[in-house]
């Protein structure tokens, strides 16, 4: 008899494998390209690895300390906040 746990996803945890998968995929292509510009630039792209998967092991270590719903509340407080400096900061850019 197994006792599989369900998957608890969580914003982060989605961002997190999305931008692996989109650095994975851009630095793969660009890499195979023919120029020498673009291929140093795929390289430089994996180093860009370590920070989605320490957001998503730091992710999952919440997950199983606090539960999925207090997470995910403090992550979107976490992703609105950032949204809402990104906006000020354009409109700071667009009065100068």
């Amino acid at each position: 008899m197994s006792t599989s746990r369900p998957l608890k996803i969580t914003v982060f945890f989605v961002l997190s494998l999305l931008t692996l998968s989109g650095l994975v995929i851009s630095s793969v292509v660009m890499i195979n390209q023919l120029g020498m510009n673009q291929r140093l630039q795929g390289w430089v792209n994996l180093l860009w690895l370590p920070l989605p998967i320490l957001i998503l092991i730091v992710d999952r270590i919440c997950v199983r300390k606090f539960e999925a719903k207090n997470v995910n509340k403090i992550q979107w407080y976490i992703l609105v906040t950032l949204i809402l400096i990104v906006i000020l900061n354009y409109l700071r850019l667009l009065i100068e």
